[in-house]
């Protein structure tokens, strides 16, 4: 299967957590109203079929506690059954006849069922609850651990909020038909059978007058509620349009963006008409209710009435007790439920397949930069950190351009290339291959003689450091921020690392020091504040190989400075890549290399390169790359 899962028919925006609404779990227990197919459900069965072995897989060795439910299902159907008899014996038998003894039995025996029913429904949900929990914890670990290892590529090429709702909302669904849904349709099953078998054994003839009855009646309440229901989804697409707003009109990002380009009011005139749309909404649907409401009730009112009434003609009664028409009564009304249930066992099974197959698609990922399924050993602690390019191609798809072409290039242990070039020449495509980001085309890449491709990623995280233009701190304290490369730092060590990234003395000032929340994104400091920490946890890092990919480009003068100050120390020792944002950072590169559309013009030091007057010295007269 090809990384292009998110092509797939699968828009999970107007679904609930859980599934509830348009996925799975809409009619779950037979009481929640009938369910439609939801097309989306069926086109994504079509796009990425799931055998049902694969889903029975999930359950091994869980066998006895699925028996153990079913039986206590089963049992749990059966045992409520006795309770409309218990109702006819008090009625026909112990009252009329003043039998105490009867009459205790008979009361005894009926609160023994509602405590056995209830007692076997609370083991049953213990124990389907925790078979449905460690499937999915299983699943949901395993598609984290998975997802992790997709390329970059992937994450760009797939929506955030797409991968979001497969690892949350899916697996959420997915455990409700583990313990809900599967549950309900094997209940429903044997509470309609048994429901059906005690009526007939109660009185055959009211049982033929309710196979007349009770299917219209079941049609007209499921028709009421579709009503409802298509209401209900879009009711769920309108909330979900809101929450959007909310996340865009909300957020840091959001806010910026809409003060500096004056749109709030225009957002709040937007949010508005969704919101009015949705009183609408809520309006019909709760008018749609009520008639659902008043539609039921008439039919459960006219029922017992016809009932009442066959058991009263004596031409049809049959010699028909009360307390035998009480305990059909009770049984016939009940038997509503299940059916309902089972009207949607369809629905479900296709929404809850339909849950598997959006998982099962991602788990089945192969991975564009997978691990080596056996890793060369290399000690990051005695890499001597010496890096080639050896006739390196490399093209994001198949049918586009090479992004970089027939790159060969040593950079030895301590030393340092530099790569200039007009932005899309592929500076940065060459840097992502020395972090694997990307793999070759054709080519390869090496430290010290092994193919990146045959090392552990983590280990290769450990000899390669990259500091980017575009730092990425976590939403928790400074602290955490810098134990993320080295769990095991001590205090002094974190110290020492934000001493040589020029940033202690800011950190020590600060009321919480080590403690600060940077804020979503870092937000909490300035850009340069940020690149700062950012260095500070690779420093920590200590890796032997260094990429900076134009980490000083979106600061201004003072703070480039300050962060050059930074970068000087973290680079001393190291083997390093420097994508250059101004000349004057790289002039002491021991290797400079030109690059356009991919391809390596010139190569050289600074002071070959000015006297050679091509591509460098063009380069190096104009302001983007001044060297002043």
């Amino acid at each position: 299967m090809t990384v292009t899962t998110h092509e797939a028919p699968k828009d999970t925006s107007t679904r609930l957590p859980g599934g509830k609404g348009m996925g799975v779990g809409g009619g779950r227990g037979g009481g929640g109203g009938p369910m439609k197919i939801d097309p989306r459900d069926r086109a994504q069965l079509e796009f990425a079929p799931v055998p049902l072995k694969r889903v029975t897989n999930l359950f091994r060795g869980f066998g006895r506690p699925i028996g153990i439910v079913t039986a206590i299902i089963v049992a749990t159907s059966v045992v409520s059954m006795a309770q409309p008899f218990l109702v006819r014996e008090v009625v026909d038998t112990a009252i009329p006849q003043q039998d105490v003894r009867l009459l205790i039995l008979s009361v005894a025996a009926m609160v023994a069922v509602a405590a056995t029913t209830q007692l076997l429904g609370v083991v049953q949900t213990w124990m389907s609850t925790g078979v449905g929990q460690r499937v999915m914890h299983r699943l949901r670990t395993d598609l984290f651990a998975h997802l992790q290892q997709q390329s970059l590529g992937f994450f760009t090429r797939t929506r955030a909020g797409e991968v979001q709702s497969r690892l949350t909302n899916d697996i959420n669904g997915m455990q409700g038909v583990v313990t809900t849904t599967a549950t309900s349709i094997a209940s429903n099953l044997t509470t309609a059978i048994a429901t059906s078998v005690a009526m007939v054994a109660l009185s055959w003839r009211l049982s033929l007058l309710s196979l007349i009855v009770i299917p219209p009646a079941v049609w007209m309440t499921r028709r009421v509620a579709l009503i409802r229901r298509e209401v209900t989804a879009r009711q769920q697409a309108r909330r979900a349009d809101l929450n959007v707003q909310i996340e865009e009109g909300l957020s840091v990002s959001g806010v910026r963006l809409s003060k500096t380009l004056g749109a709030g009011r225009r957002q709040a005139e937007r949010f508005a008409d969704t919101s009015s749309e949705l009183v609408e909404l809520e309006l019909r649907s709760q008018l749609a209710g009520r008639w659902r409401m008043a539609t039921m009730q008439i039919i459960f009112s006219a029922i017992p009435a016809l009932i009442y009434l066959v058991a009263g003609l004596p031409a049809t009664s049959g010699g028909m007790t009360i307390g035998t028409l009480i305990a059909f009564t009770t049984l016939q009304a009940g038997i509503f439920r299940p059916l309902m249930g089972l009207l949607n066992v369809g629905a479900q099974w296709v929404s809850s397949m339909a849950l598997f197959s959006r998982v099962f698609e991602y788990l089945d990922l192969i991975p564009d930069v997978a691990a080596p399924v056996a890793p060369v050993a290399l000690d990051p602690a005695n890499v001597r950190g010496e890096v080639r390019f050896e006739n390196v191609n490399f093209a994001y798809a198949a049918d586009s351009p090479l992004a970089v072409a027939d790159v060969n290039a040593v950079v030895p242990s301590g030393g340092s290339l530099a790569l200039v070039g007009h932005t899309g020449s592929g500076k940065s495509t060459i840097a992502s291959l020395v972090a694997r980001l990307h793999d070759p085309t054709s080519g390869r890449v090496t430290i010290d003689g092994v193919d990146l491709r045959d090392l552990d990623p983590e280990v290769l995280a450990r000899i390669v450091g990259v500091v980017s233009q575009e730092t990425y701190l976590v939403h928790a304290s400074i602290r955490e921020n810098l134990l993320l490369a080295a769990p095991d730092a001590t205090e002094a060590e974190l110290w020492r690392a934000l001493g040589a990234a020029q940033i202690a003395d800011l950190v020590g000032t600060l009321p919480d020091g080590l403690d600060t929340l940077v804020g979503a994104r870092g937000h909490r400091f300035s850009g340069g504040e940020q690149q700062r920490i950012a260095i500070a946890r690779t420093i920590l890092r200590n890796p032997r190989v260094l990429v900076l990919d134009e980490a000083t480009s979106a600061l201004d003068n003072d703070t480039e400075r300050a962060v050059q100050k930074a970068l000087d120390e973290l680079v001393r020792g190291r083997t390093t890549i420097t994508i250059a944002h101004r000349l004057s950072t790289i002039e002491d590169a021991d290797e400079i290399a030109v690059l356009d559309h991919g391809h390596i013009v010139e190569r050289g030091t600074h002071r070959e390169l000015l006297a050679l007057g091509g591509r460098y010295a063009a380069l190096a007269g104009t302001p983007a790359y001044a060297t002043v």
